[in-house]
């Protein structure tokens, strides 16, 4: 068995998606003859988080522990240099293929309960390819006896085909920004100075979390993008429950050619999520998951310009 499991291949027209069976997150997207989420092998875990899913919180949880109606609760510390939970439970576990077709697949995992996490949480998402581009859609289910808070994220690397990460220029629908320290709130979000407006990526190094992501005038999406100089590029949409994105653009990210050589580079990651950092804790924009209720959550990709 390949690190990522079974990868998964769904195409329609001239849009491809790659995903894999273990975490059950991206492994690439193209279209129009361009690669728009950054690609991995199915022979070793992905790089720096790529494709992920984030679930049933993403970012960190602050010493791994929260509270929840009265009682405190103590995570697994998954970043332990750092002394944090992060990322959710299902990153490294297997999904169980539930529906496939030519263009789309659905994956469903279960979060037990754990120590440290109270409520089964069930998470089923389809990836659909098409003229559109690539839809996902997510199902969130409480399988428990009581409500439980809940969060999700994902951690695509946005590309336009082989422009250098530092040649394009990145738009995002945030309004503040969360300060941070080690990566954890510190203190209350804060209007935006300056707004990212096809803003170049050279040079600019983001590590940080942005909210208040809301439709545009006339839309009822949040869009966050990267463009190219000839005119290219590549969009990231989302339903307003995905009201945060964080940015992060790693200098040295092993970057997949169409001939499958590997090149170390810049890239960005540019991660919607329905909550903030440590939102466990700061109870900012978690979902309560009610049992016997499902909620649902869809974003996508698709080529611009």
């Amino acid at each position: 068995m390949d690190a990522c499991g079974e990868r998964f291949v769904i195409v329609s027209g001239d849009a491809r998606a790659d995903v894999d069976e273990v975490g059950g997150g991206l492994a690439g997207f193209a279209q129009g003859g361009r690669v728009r989420l950054e690609p991995h092998p199915p022979t070793a875990r992905p790089p720096k988080g790529s494709g992920a899913v984030l679930a049933p919180w993403p970012n960190r949880v602050r010493g791994g522990r929260w509270r929840h109606r009265g009682t405190t609760h103590r995570l697994a510390l998954s970043e332990p240099d750092a002394g944090n939970a992060i990322h959710g439970l299902l990153r490294h576990v297997p999904w169980t293929l539930t529906g496939r077709g030519g263009d789309h697949v659905t994956l469903t995992a279960v979060a037990p309960v754990q120590p440290g996490w109270p409520q089964p949480v069930r998470v089923t998402i389809t990836y659909t390819v098409g003229a559109g581009g690539l839809a996902v859609e997510t199902v969130v289910e409480n399988l428990g006896a009581a409500p439980v808070p809940f969060g999700l994220g994902f951690h695509p690397y946005l590309r336009v085909g082989d422009v250098p990460t530092d040649e394009l220029e990145l738009t995002l629908a945030a309004r503040t920004v969360l300060p941070l320290r080690d990566q954890l709130p510190d203190g209350p979000a804060v209007p935006l100075e300056r707004p990212f407006a096809s803003t170049p990526l050279g040079g600019l190094e983001l590590d940080g979390a942005f909210g208040g992501c809301v439709p545009g005038d006339g839309d009822d999406l949040v869009r966050h993008r990267v463009a190219a100089p000839d005119g290219g590029g590549t969009e990231l949409w989302a339903e307003p429950a995905f009201g945060w994105v964080q940015v992060f653009t790693p200098g040295e990210f092993p970057r997949q050619g169409p001939d499958g050589a590997v090149v170390v580079s810049r890239a960005v990651a540019v991660e919607p999520m329905t909550c903030p950092p440590d939102a466990l804790n700061s109870g900012a924009d978690l979902v309560e998951l009610v049992p016997g209720e499902a909620e649902v959550l869809r974003w996508g990709v698709c080529a611009t310009g």
